[in-house]
């Protein structure tokens, strides 16, 4: 046994496990306990009586039956009144106000019996007495339980201090995680009250000192969960559907739930597993991992120099992190934002200490700058991540040059820089809001691929693709962090509308799409993932107030009405892209629409920094883009 399962041998975590054993029979035992207290209570009261020399001796004989019927009576009294349900270590005014009515019921409706009967020799005062006596049995029973129950559970937290924060988890999963678990948990101050697992071999077992209590279904039911302040979802290794079957079920009970790392976060260190943590969005929303062609890539990346523009925004040093794992010979980290470089430089240089790093604080509107960047370090791949991706912030009026500049111009300058020197790979991030887009940030990256694609035949040495993919959970302006600090605010949670749904995928699960479109992915492609089904965002609002423990009633939900340029949903296919499976499942090939239309007046207005108005911007954005349909402009 570990040292940190020493403590499970004191008596009180054995009356602890004996008790979570005994959890499940609750309402039975409670009847049997009752009514041997309405038992005891019948003989005291003869005892009070009659004292001593005739408590016994002076009974009529048919004293015993009298007895089963004033039993019988007490029981089904409790019964009608839900005595059974209640939980003795929770007994409060409720509990004794129950009773009460419950003595009052059964010691009248014997009373009547017996003397309907005609029974005389059972004394009246025995009769007046019993079911002032058998309350007091009854409320000091499970009075004195609560105390017992309390004082082992501070005996457990080795603490007397009054208010302390005891936290005491139901653990859902009973594998070698939870196992590695239990192993650490209770050195933070946690007390695992029980196990579940639906696996038929492991009930009734003891994991750790920790007993098994039920299937995972279990953890709906009060009496087992009983005095649990967290639920813990131990079940890294489950399939995606088991783990959200768990969080449902965990959701239900209106407590906070934690979880263990993913298998990924332990797989690489990031995370041990006694380290819990809140859920995720990616918890509730992710898919089963695509299985990626990782030979074909490493192909593609070991040994190169790669350049990664954006590197230290969500998606692009999310890149940098699985660039690394395939062995470059050089990172050239390009970036605007001096912390965000720093940053993500930090943490390479920690993890992949073999590897060269160029930091470097460029900006991709500056051409000259990036001719240089490339002529010197001449990447064989160039990924480009650098965008401006927030929708309502593009939309106005002083902004929509800013992200014509930055998403379009800055994609043709880096493409174009990086065929000069002859590198062999482009990627493009590009996003569902490029399809029929309807406001400018959509519209510059659908820009932004037509670029590319005119840049694919004006250079076949250097292959260029894009990728496009639904809403990045976690990246910067996602509407889940935002959620996260409402809740944590006490609410209200805003939602633009009721009906709006969006697709999701995880950052990882992102970049390792962009990291495969460079591998399989031909000049002038879009690479596209099978997002799966939509998200309503309402729907993920309620899971996770739901999964910090609250209430709809605790944290409202408001709908604020549609942003400028949003849309109720998204697309990932415009009627113009024909699409082709690949050799990888769940990703299709879309070929871009090779009209150029108005590109190259659009990059010409770009270019004239500061002196487009922002009617010229749209204009010139519809133009090039003949899908694009701009919602109305509310001006200030």
């Amino acid at each position: 046994m570990s040292p940190q399962a020493t403590p499970n041998r004191t008596v009180w975590h054995r009356l602890d496990v004996f008790l979570a054993r005994l959890r499940p029979h609750r309402e039975p035992l409670s009847l049997a306990v009752d009514a041997l207290v309405v038992a005891a209570c019948w003989n005291i009261t003869y005892l009070f009586r009659l004292g001593f020399e005739r408590w016994w001796s002076a009974r009529p004989g048919y004293d015993g039956w009298v007895l089963l019927g004033v039993v019988a009576a007490y029981l089904a009294a409790n019964i009608a009144f839900k005595v059974p349900q209640s939980m003795w270590r929770f007994a409060g005014f409720g509990e004794v106000k129950r009773l009460t009515l419950a003595c009052a019921l059964a010691g009248g409706v014997s009373a009547a019996v017996v003397i309907g009967l005609g029974l005389v020799k059972v004394p009246r005062a025995v009769l007046a007495l019993h079911p002032v006596v058998a309350l007091m049995g009854l409320c000091v029973l499970r009075i004195g339980y609560r105390m017992l129950y309390e004082h082992a559970r501070s005996r457990i937290t080795g603490s007397h201090r009054e208010g302390q924060d005891v936290r005491r988890a139901i653990v859902m999963g009973a594998g070698a995680a939870a196992r590695l678990l239990l192993a650490g948990i209770h050195e933070q101050g946690w007390i695992v009250l029980g196990l579940l697992d639906d696996d038929p071999q492991k009930r009734r077992a003891r994991i750790g000192g920790v007993p098994v209590l039920g299937g995972l279904d279990a953890i709906t039911d009060k009496a087992v969960r009983g005095a649990a302040t967290h639920i813990v979802v131990a079940l890294p290794g489950a399939r995606l559907s088991q783990r959200r079957r768990a969080l449902e079920l965990a959701a239900s009970t209106g407590l906070p739930v934690l979880t263990v790392p993913t298998v990924d976060e332990l797989r690489t260190g990031k995370s041990r597993v006694e380290r819990l943590r809140d859920i995720e969005p990616e918890d509730l929303l992710g898919r089963e991992p695509v299985q990626l062609d990782e030979a074909g890539v490493r192909v593609t990346l070991a040994g190169k120099t790669v350049l990664i523009t954006g590197a230290g925004g969500s998606i692009g040093s999310e890149l940098c992190r699985q660039v690394a794992a395939f062995e470059p010979a050089r990172i050239v980290l390009y970036e605007l934002s001096e912390f965000n470089l720093y940053t993500i430089e930090q943490e390479l240089t920690e993890a992949h200490p073999g590897i060269a790093l160029t930091r470097l604080i460029g900006d991709v509107k500056d051409l000259a700058h990036l001719r240089r960047t490339m002529a010197k370090w001449r990447p064989q791949a160039v990924f480009h991540a650098a965008a401006f991706k927030h929708v309502p912030l593009m939309e106005e009026d002083d902004n929509a040059l800013a992200a014509l500049r930055n998403n379009t111009l800055g994609t043709y300058q880096a493409a174009l820089a990086a065929a000069e020197v002859g590198a062999e790979r482009f990627v493009l991030i590009s996003t569902d809001k490029a399809v029929n887009p309807t406001n400018v940030m959509g519209a510059t990256k659908r820009a932004a691929e037509m670029v590319i694609s005119a840049l694919a035949a004006e250079h076949p040495a250097t292959k260029f693709m894009a990728v496009r993919f639904g809403n990045v959970l976690g990246s910067s302006g996602s509407v889940i962090p935002k959620f996260k600090e409402q809740i944590a605010r006490g609410g209200p949670v805003t939602v633009t509308h009721p009906d709006i749904i969006r697709y999701f995928m995880t950052i990882p699960e992102a970049a390792r799409l962009v990291l495969q479109a460079a591998a399989i992915g031909d000049s002038g492609q879009v690479l596209v993932l099978d997002m799966g089904e939509p998200v309503r965002i309402v729907d993920l609002a309620r899971q996770l107030i739901r999964l910090a423990g609250h209430t709809p009633e605790e944290i409202a939900i408001e709908f604020t009405g549609l942003r400028a340029g949003e849309k109720l949903f998204e697309e990932l296919l415009a009627d113009a892209d024909d699409t082709l499976p690949t050799t990888v499942p769940r990703l299709r090939v879309a070929r871009l629409d090779r009209q150029a239309g108005g590109v190259d007046d659009l990059l010409a207005l770009a270019q004239r920094a500061g002196s487009a108005a922002c009617d010229d911007v749209r204009a010139a954005l519809q133009a090039a883009v003949p899908e694009y349909a701009a919602a109305p402009v509310a001006r200030s």
